[in-house]
């Protein structure tokens, strides 16, 4: 088998990439919602890892669905665990649903220390909700620096031509 490269992710986050079976929410963790990985940012600013169009921002703006400009990819990027219930509190939000936006556009700043003075994970996953079965992600896990070029790919199993 070969893979072809459908698209390139940056990063999105001063910070930490992590496997999303590190995420403390098994929703997440056992890949009920998608694969993905995780983010641990260390400054609380988010990033657009894509060019993309923004389909979709949670009333309690702890969550953002971006649809992928070059592949159509949707990519749910859910801002720490159980952040539901902060019921908005502890997001600043700089993006509109329908807004057009480019990879490393600033998307929303999570207020870190609000959010663990809340007893709550800053942990963030980020999924791929819409991945087809032949598709698979190559996550370079570890630091990473906001807007760092290609930290994941999205691939497709080609079947080997015989010939």
């Amino acid at each position: 088998m070969e893979n072809t490269l459908v698209e390139k992710i940056d990063s999105l986050t001063n910070g930490e990439i992590l496997d999303i079976e590190e995420v403390p929410d098994s929703v997440f963790s056992s890949k009920l919602m998608g694969d993905g990985f995780a983010i641990k940012s260390s400054d609380g600013l988010i990033y657009s890892p894509v060019d993309g169009t923004i389909g979709v921002i949670f009333p309690t703006k702890h969550a953002i669905i971006i649809k992928s400009q070059k592949s159509g990819v949707e990519i749910l990027i859910h801002l720490g665990i159980e952040t539901v219930n902060l019921e908005g509190n502890g997001f600043e939000v700089f993006v509109n649903v329908g807004d057009e936006v480019k990879a490393g556009e600033k998307l929303v700043k999570m207020d870190l220390e609000y959010i663990e003075k809340n007893g709550l994970s800053t942990i963030s996953p980020v999924v791929f909700t819409n991945l087809e079965q032949n598709q698979k992600l190559s996550i370079k896990k570890g630091v990473t620096t906001a807007k760092e070029e290609n930290r994941v790919s999205i691939l497709r199993d080609d079947i080997e031509k015989i010939g």
